[in-house]
Parts: structure tokens; C-alpha cells; sequence
């Protein structure tokens, strides 16, 4: 591994948890107009430079991808609980209602076919916000990420839109990390998707929207749609971020996207040195850990295997 692509790994991590916070303190928030918006982190409901569940729940993946490769979803569904029942600051509805079904003793195959028979066109975003971490694991082997990129969906949200979701982030960060183009890295990894034709529409036509075509919700097509929008038409990681998550409504979680891509477009080098002294979190829950950049450059180093 030669150190562009190290640094390109590395800043696909902190970008995704730069991203997030940024956009904590903006999120179901309105749009913020072009001439004025929020470039600097921000306090709201957690303070200034707080990363939010999008990368808790990255965080328990990376371990789970860690102690298992490929990954094995039964440990992957547990370490989910052990996070649940520590009372994260805030839990998505389809995460919540599979977590809780498997607290309560079902496997993460029935919990999670029993949500979905009860809600089947649910397709949040809940499993596209922390996928990054297969994409490191997986730096060298496209199939292996694939494969494991939707089957950490598959864990919480098994809607197609979702699954695929998952598989064209990573692919994307795997071509963007060697150094493709942002362009051609998002026309490679929808090749490789297998995205529903809906899906594959919304991802093509996203940079030719205007930003108020723009809902950003918690939708998993609108947050690709508006990942990609900011990626494909800024050309640094600080306006990509800083224009999606001014985007309001689901702020960290298109944050956490944008910038998990961003990362591997432009490298840890680029990411703006406050947000990278700034950005912050407990992981595990209540276990007083502080995570933080080098924590986050260290996990990146060990999932890629240079540790």
C-alpha cells in the first residue's frame, strides 16, 4: 500500500466522522440559503465536534469486521444490542425495531424479516451511514466488499434499495481511494450496485439538481442522491461536506456519507485541520473512551490490515 492510498483510507474514516458531526447540529433543520451557511463546527444536541449514532454504529462494525473476516452478522447483530442497550442519543426507527427484537431473544433473521413483513418498503438510511468500515476492511478485494457491504445491511435493513445502497458507497470508495476520478468512481461502483432501476436513476441524475430539489431525508435514495450531488459538484472535501449538510433534515447522516466518499476522493490530508482537532466521541458507550482523529486513523490502519 503506497501512502496516497493509506492517506486516502485514513481520511475516509475521519471524513465520515467529521461529516457527522458537522452536520449534528444541523439535522431536521431547514436548508440554509448559499450565501449563508454553517462552515464551523457547531454545538446541538451534543457538543461541538460530537459524532452521533452514524458512527457509533460504524465503530461496532469495524470491530466486528475486525474479529471477523468475512463478516459474520450474528456477532455483528450482537455487538448492535450491547450498543442499543447502552441508550445511544438517538436510534433509527427500523434500527430500533430490529435491535429490540433481538434484545428480546429472536435471531437477527427473524427480527429483522419480521419488521420488514410489517413495513416492506421501509428503505432508511440507517445502513448506508456506517458501511464505510467494509470498504476499509475490504481495500484490496472489491468482491469481499460487495458481499459484506450487504450483508451489514441485511442485518437492519433488508430493502433492495438499501442493500445496494451499501455496495455502491463502498465500491465507490474503493475506485476513489485508487485515485478514479469522483465521476468515474460513481459510474463504476452503480455498474457494479446492482441498484434497482429507481435508485440507479436518482444516483445518475443527482448532479444535475438544483440543492432545492434536494429533500435530503432519511430516505436512502434521497441521502445517496445528495452524497453524490456534493461530491460531483464541489471539487474539495470542505465544500462537499459544507454543502450537503447545510442541506438540513437528515444533516449527519448525508454528513456522514458525503464524507466517508469525500474522504477517499481527497485523503485525511484534506480534510481542514479544525474539524479534524474538533471532531469527537465515546466509543464504547459509558465506557469514558475518547475516540478522536489518531483513534479513528488508528482503526482505519488496522481495518486495512497496516496496523
Amino acid at each position: 500500500m503506497n501512502d496516497e492510498l493509506r492517506d486516502r483510507l485514513r481520511g475516509v474514516a475521519v471524513g465520515a466522522a467529521v461529516g457527522d458531526a458537522l452536520g449534528m447540529p444541523l439535522e431536521f433543520g431547514p436548508a440554509h440559503p448559499p450565501d449563508r451557511l454553517v462552515r464551523d463546527m457547531r454545538p446541538g444536541r451534543l457538543p461541538a465536534g460530537a459524532f452521533t449514532d452514524d458512527t457509533e454504529m460504524a465503530l461496532a462494525l469495524a470491530e466486528s469486521l475486525l474479529a471477523h473476516r468475512p463478516l459474520d452478522p450474528a456477532d455483528l447483530a450482537q455487538r448492535f444490542v450491547a450498543w442499543y442497550r447502552a441508550g445511544p442519543d438517538d436510534v433509527g426507527i427500523q434500527t430500533s425495531s430490529v435491535l429490540g427484537q433481538i434484545a428480546r431473544g429472536a435471531s437477527w433473521q427473524e427480527a429483522v424479516e419480521a419488521i420488514q413483513q410489517a413495513r416492506p418498503d421501509a428503505a432508511g438510511n440507517g445502513s448506508v451511514m456506517r458501511c464505510w468500515p467494509v470498504a476499509l476492511a475490504h481495500w484490496d478485494d472489491l468482491d469481499a466488499l460487495l458481499a459484506d457491504s450487504r450483508l451489514q445491511s441485511r442485518v437492519t435493513h433488508p430493502h433492495a434499495e438499501c442493500v445496494a445502497g451499501c455496495a455502491f458507497v463502498n465500491a465507490a470508495i474503493y475506485h476513489l481511494a485508487r485515485g478514479a476520478t469522483p465521476r468515474a468512481a460513481i459510474a463504476r461502483a452503480l455498474e457494479q450496485a446492482e441498484a434497482p432501476t429507481a435508485l440507479r436513476q436518482a444516483i445518475a441524475a443527482a448532479p444535475t439538481k438544483q440543492r432545492r430539489e434536494l429533500p435530503s431525508s432519511g430516505w436512502v435514495r434521497h441521502t445517496l442522491e445528495s452524497a453524490v450531488w456534493g461530491l460531483l459538484t464541489t471539487d474539495s472535501f470542505e465544500e462537499a461536506v459544507v454543502q450537503v449538510v447545510n442541506l438540513g433534515n437528515d444533516a449527519d447522516t448525508t454528513g456522514a456519507v458525503v464524507g466517508a466518499l469525500a474522504g477517499a476522493a481527497y485523503g485525511l490530508s484534506a480534510i481542514p485541520s479544525a474539524w479534524r482537532v474538533a471532531v469527537h466521541g465515546e466509543w464504547p458507550l459509558h465506557s469514558g473512551v475518547r475516540w478522536d482523529e489518531a483513534r479513528l486513523v488508528a482503526l482505519a490502519d488496522r481495518l486495512a490490515g497496516k496496523a
